[in-house]
């Protein structure tokens, strides 16, 4: 499994009655992956994962193996209210041509360590898919601390890479002491992309790809190949975007900017409510700006 790269978090396109657009899902995929992209990131927070129903879930799942037509690896997020859920989702991941898993915590309950582990431990142990672990203390409240990382990873060969949100670049670097290159280190932060890369992360599980995955990748590919300059000149551009990856209504804003640019609508699925008046007007003039100053296009 090849960990490495710009990996989207694809958001999840809606219909106008809030099914999932199957049609547009296939066709993100292979505009994502055409664009330099090396995997497709599936069910995910910025996916309203929590709000799709189980069959959904594998329908969607789906969909992405047959758009990505062995091109790059489908990794199936795996979050849910009991461990027994996640189990039989990680299970029926695989059986629908899934490349790897992402393992999330479950959700609302937030448990000691003994617990943590077990619940991670059990998904591990229900698929023959290399894993990621995703740590996201700040979204779901449990921190995966970097010895923790490194007790899973002495107990499970198919753990193989970290996800990593707690907005600290330096916890890459706590982790490459404890385990070096036994796992590869994945940013889930996008406006902190250029600063885990300094200190060994090698993938981007990235947010606003979902719109610009040209320039996330080039910024990737520059950052790995150490030509500081210009990639600090095209993330000085892209920040403004990035951040919205790193606020509560990450999901409307990074879809608005799909839409923006032509490559989604704005629709979610409630609780979640699209943007309107001044958060609406303030985004949008963001957006606006960055594309009339957008780069000249890059090759990836």
């Amino acid at each position: 499994m090849n960990w490495k790269g710009v990996m989207p978090a694809i958001t999840t396109c809606f219909t106008e009655d809030l099914r999932i657009d199957h049609s547009f899902m296939a066709e993100h995929c292979r505009w994502l992956l055409d664009n330099g992209c090396t995997g497709i990131v599936a069910l995910g927070s910025l996916g309203e994962g929590a709000t799709l129903s189980f069959d959904e879930k594998l329908e969607l799942l789906q969909t992405c193996v047959r758009a990505a037509a062995g091109r790059a690896p489908v990794i199936a997020s795996i979050s849910a209210l009991t461990t027994w859920e996640a189990v039989a989702l990680a299970k029926a991941a695989g059986d629908r041509g899934c490349g790897g898993l992402m393992v999330l915590p479950p959700y609302v309950y937030k448990g000691d360590w003994r617990e943590m582990k077990t619940h991670i431990s059990s998904v591990f142990r229900a698929t023959s898919l290399p894993c990621m672990l995703y740590n996201n203390p700040i979204a779901y409240g449990t921190d995966f601390l970097p010895e923790q990382i490194s007790e899973l990873a002495a107990e499970h060969e198919k753990f193989e890479a970290v996800k990593e949100s707690s907005t600290d670049a330096r916890r890459v670097s706590a982790i490459r002491a404890l385990v070096d290159r036994r796992l590869q280190i994945s940013v889930g932060v996008d406006d902190a992309i250029l600063e885990a890369i300094g200190v060994g992360a090698t993938g981007w599980v990235a947010g606003l790809a979902n719109a610009f995955p040209r320039e996330s990748v080039v910024l990737m590919n520059l950052g790995l190949q150490g030509e500081s300059d210009k990639a600090f000149e095209l993330y000085r551009w892209f920040l403004p975007l990035l951040r919205m990856d790193t606020v509560y209504n990450f999901v409307q804003l990074i879809k608005l900017v799909q839409a923006e640019v032509g490559m989604g609508n704005s629709r979610v699925r409630p609780p979640r409510l699209e943007l309107i008046g001044p958060d609406l007007e303030a985004a949008r003039k963001t957006i606006q700006d960055a594309l009339r100053t957008r780069p000249q296009p890059v090759g990836v």
